[in-house]
């Protein structure tokens, strides 16, 4: 099961203080809400964006972003500037960084279906 973000658990303890009808009219605005903003679909399977013959380590870190939608970027954001930084600082090659970066975010993918949850909110 999905651990609770923390506004989750605010909202929760938020809805647990109040009487029920205050619950009541919290759950009406929060699908009031939720009819005028629904949330945005994201593809379940990585998008086919073909890689560029000439690509930069940025270009890539923006098409993968792109390919795996379904990836929380925050959760993804160390890495990749650990990539960017052994490119940038250690000098290596942009194509070798980029198939790593590539191996990388099919990982990544592979363990987000493997827990079978949507990790945007995490």
């Amino acid at each position: 099961m999905k651990e609770m973000t923390k506004t989750e658990k605010i909202l929760l303890s938020l809805f647990a203080s109040m009487d029920a009808v205050a619950q009541t009219s919290l759950i009406e605005y929060a699908e009031f809400l939720a009819a005028r903003h629904p949330a945005k679909q994201t593809p379940a399977a990585p998008l086919e964006i073909e890689r560029p013959a000439e690509e930069s380590v940025v270009a890539a870190i923006k098409r993968l972003s792109h390919t795996y939608p379904m990836l929380d970027r925050q959760a993804l954001l160390h890495e990749t500037s650990s990539f960017m930084m052994q490119y940038m600082m250690q000098g290596r090659e942009a194509v070798e960084v980029i198939d790593e970066m590539e191996i990388y975010f099919q990982r990544q993918y592979e363990q987000f279906s493997l827990r079978g949850q949507d990790d945007s909110d995490a």
